[in-house]
């Protein structure tokens, strides 16, 4: 999506607040004997609330109104009788429309008692994302965001999930541009427009390459087995650099 319009922008602005706050609340609930169903009720309640409506059970019939995914588990993991545990790395996906826009963010969490381990893998994960963002800005190559992401993940000893990728968004959950790649593609191209809408959104490891499935159809879990976080903005370009949508208050 290209912004047009101070209305459109408003209406962004809007879904990507109310995802944020959604993610906010949800981050603030993880604690040992919480179900991820029961984090999953309190996204869904703060969004149904406000008029919104959870994107991947709109778009994908997804079992769910956000995905929480656990240790193991990198993506798309479904809300379920999964107990928290002390120690446990917790991700979780929030994205949502209201008044036809969407928005999309994720963050990940280490429940105390934390490793150090997890705990450098979530700064670091956070660092990548803005690692991300600060490349962004009207005219610039896409390709920027990958390359310099890539550059942090290898200066600090990670690895990247690669096919995972960052995307467009706005009018609809997944569009133009797709696969923004969060790590070194000498294929890519495409330049940043003014007004362009897309996630950045980098899934960093500790030896992970790729996201596989699992038994049923929706969790995906990294190859090799590794710790990964994701960390993840909803953003829209601008000569100034990122005007980033998903912010709580």
């Amino acid at each position: 999506m290209i912004v047009s319009s101070e209305d459109e922008l408003n209406g962004l602005k809007e879904i990507g607040r109310l995802c944020a706050v959604a993610l906010k609340a949800m981050g603030a609930a993880l604690e040992p004997g919480i179900t991820t169903r029961e984090l999953d009720m309190i996204g869904r309640k703060i969004l149904e609330d406000a008029g919104a409506r959870s994107a991947p059970e709109l778009c994908y019939q997804f079992p769910g109104a956000t995905c929480i995914s656990v240790n193991e588990e990198i993506a798309h993991g479904i809300p379920g009788d999964r107990i928290i545990r002390a120690g446990d790395l917790v991700n979780i996906d929030v994205s949502a429309e209201k008044g036809g826009f969407f928005g999309d963010t994720g963050a990940s969490f280490a429940v105390p008692p934390v490793t150090a381990k997890n705990e450098r893998l979530c700064r670091d994960g956070k660092r990548a994302l803005w690692v991300g963002l600060n490349q962004i800005r009207t005219g610039q190559p896409l390709a920027n965001i990958g390359n310099a992401i890539g550059t942090f993940a290898k200066k600090n000893r990670y690895t990247l999930i690669t096919n995972l990728a960052s995307h467009g968004v706005g009018r609809s959950l997944h569009e133009e541009p797709k696969e923004v790649a969060t790590w070194p593609d000498p294929d890519e191209t495409r330049i940043m427009e003014e007004g362009l809408v897309f996630t950045v959104e980098p899934f960093l490891s500790l030896g992970g390459h790729w996201a596989e499935d699992g038994d049923d159809a929706w969790t995906l879990y990294s190859e090799p087995k590794a710790p990964t976080v994701q960390f993840e903005h909803t953003l829209v370009v601008t000569r100034n650099g990122p005007l980033i949508l998903t912010l709580a208050d």
